[in-house]
């Protein structure tokens, strides 16, 4: 065990926890922070992506020793009422069915506008490809992002 002074959402939080403990499950059973998912365990589905000084990372793989002063944030971060300009859109394309995917889809989305706010069909196709949707709603899911971009 090891002491650790992490900085998510903008909180500093003191975690006492083994050096490889994946970042996902001090988010979510020591800081509490539920919205943030696990999916695979091997960071292939994307449903913990979180990010990482505005960088989307796969939460479920990265070690707690690997964090150090970085900022992380989750997707209860991303806007303290839910009226992120994606989670409008989710809701105005009613993207989610199952939405078990979805704080996942909605980090990585806002990690690809936050570098290129103005992105193609294909670059969010290539952009969103790691982030896996069981219910198939990738349509919706490239419609919502289209929506937030400069060009809408």
């Amino acid at each position: 065990m090891k002491n650790y002074t992490i900085q998510v959402n903008g909180k500093s939080h003191e975690v006492n926890v083994p050096e490889d403990m994946p970042l996902l499950w001090v988010l979510r059973d020591i800081i509490g922070l539920k919205g943030t998912k696990y999916g695979c365990g091997q960071s292939l589905c994307g449903a913990c992506t979180v990010h990482l000084n505005d960088e989307a990372v796969r939460s479920c793989t990265l070690p707690i020793s690997s964090v150090g002063e970085k900022e992380v944030t989750t997707i209860e971060g991303l806007s303290e009422n839910g009226d992120h300009p994606l989670q409008e859109a989710w809701t105005a394309y009613i993207v989610p069915q199952c939405g078990y995917c979805q704080t996942g889809q909605i980090m990585n989305a806002a990690a690809l506008l936050k570098k290129n706010p103005d992105p193609k069909e294909e670059e969010i196709e290539q952009g969103m490809a790691g982030n896996l949707c069981r219910c198939g709603t990738y349509n919706r899911i490239k419609s919502a992002i289209l929506s937030v971009s400069k060009s809408s």
